[in-house]
Formats: C-alpha cells, sequence, structure tokens
C-alpha cells in the first residue's frame, strides 16, 4: 500500500465445504471455465482499481489449494473461525493497524462462492458504502421460498435476497466485531453486527442476476457457461 493513500480493503472468504455440491473438497477450489472457483473471485479484488488490499480467509486443511489460486496475485492469507463471523472478525483484525491508522477507509467483504461479481457491483457497493456507511447488494424476487440458501431482507414491501460484496466503512465495522465478540452475538450476516452495534443505516444497491453463489451441483454449470460467453 502507498503511505498516505486512504484505500478500500477486500475480504474474500473461503471457509466452505462442498458437501452440497457432491465434491470431498471445499467447493471454491473446484474448477469452473480452466480456473478454481476462488480464483474467479480473488481476481475481482486483487485486479479492481478500486481496492487495495485483499485478505483471503481459508480453513488449515486447505493449504495446499491456497497456494495454487493466490499463486501471482497480491493477497494476504489468514486462518478463519469455526464460524462466518469468526472469519470475518479474523480478517479484520488482520486489517486492524491499517484501518486504525486510517490507511484503510472502506471494507468490502465477499464469499469465495461467488465468481460472477463484476468489477461493476463492486464498483456500486464501495461508492454506497463511503456516501452512506454500509450497503448491501439484493435482487428482489417474487418467488423467495425456494431461494432457501439465501439471506432475505425486506426492502419497501419486497423481499430481497441479499448477495456480497456487502461494504462498510472500516472503522466501525471493527468496532462492530470487537463489541459482537465481547458479547457473544452472532448475526446473520456482516449487516446484522453493524445494525446491531452502530447507528449506520445499510443502503441497498442493485445486484446482479448473474452474481450467483455456487451452492449445488448445477451451479457449476451454469457458472462455467457464464464464463465462457464473456
Amino acid at each position: 500500500m502507498i503511505v498516505g493513500v486512504t484505500q478500500a480493503a477486500g475480504v474474500v472468504l473461503a471457509g466452505g465445504s462442498g458437501t452440497r455440491v457432491g465434491r470431498e473438497i471445499n467447493k471454491v477450489y473446484l474448477p469452473i471455465a480452466g480456473r478454481p472457483v476462488l480464483a474467479w473471485s480473488l481476481e475481482a479484488f486483487a485486479s479492481h482499481p478500486g481496492i487495495g488490499p485483499v485478505v483471503l480467509v481459508t480453513r488449515p486443511q486447505d493449504v495446499e489449494h491456497v497456494q495454487e489460486v493466490t499463486e501471482g496475485l497480491d493477497v494476504e492469507v489468514v486462518s478463519g473461525g469455526s464460524t462466518r463471523q469468526g472469519s470475518e472478525l479474523a480478517a479484520l483484525r488482520q486489517l486492524a493497524g491499517r484501518i486504525n491508522a486510517g490507511e484503510v477507509d472502506t471494507v468490502l467483504i465477499h464469499d469465495g462462492a461467488r465468481p460472477l461479481v463484476s468489477r461493476e457491483l463492486v464498483a456500486a457497493v464501495l461508492r454506497a458504502a463511503r456516501q452512506y456507511g454500509g450497503a448491501i447488494p439484493g435482487m428482489v424476487s417474487e418467488d423467495l421460498a425456494l431461494a432457501t440458501d439465501e439471506h432475505v431482507i425486506p426492502i419497501s414491501e419486497e423481499l430481497v435476497a441479499v448477495q456480497t460484496p456487502q461494504g462498510f466503512l472500516a472503522a466501525p465495522l471493527l468496532a462492530a466485531y470487537e463489541r459482537a465478540a465481547e458479547e457473544g452475538f452472532v448475526g446473520t450476516d456482516t449487516a446484522s453486527c453493524i445494525e446491531r452495534f452502530t447507528d449506520i443505516e445499510v443502503h441497498w444497491v442493485p445486484g446482479e442476476q448473474r452474481n450467483i453463489k455456487i451452492t449445488f451441483g448445477h451451479d457449476l454449470v451454469v457458472a462455467e457457461r457464464i464464463l465462457e460467453s464473456r
């Protein structure tokens, strides 16, 4: 990082498994379009002009896969916790010195299992997070009864399936997570910690239909077709 320049940081979470995909390894290391799922997710942040440091949160047992995926990328790797929130806190603590020094002003947290996130969506979330304090992308849906893997929130009488990246001002986010750890609070996602421990009103931005999460085997097929059509 260039001294004196305030930047955003990207956090990519890769602590899942391959159970529902039907594989024995963590689903983010399965190949799509010639590269692991996680490689596409990381590149979206590591190559983005608005993002500075990128922190990858992984499981200790995935060390060999991590070395392969991060080769050639400027990525900091940390071990995650037993929960998603614990993994996010590990990443924030990795960035804490730079956050407290004012070198990192905003943090975007993204699921490594969403390899199709675009530069445009990353930029939109970053802009809104800096303007409002917090931002989450979401897709309005009329049929969320089937979206059992998605967190759902009401937005102006409509239900919205939340996506990632979720972006927040860095200092309040770090403080909220440290307080949540002290009080033993476990939220449903990043936004829930912000809403519980700060006065920030999280802003909704339109998500992208193609920004799917790899959850089941057929999601790999869909994602590969999208990537190959680019």
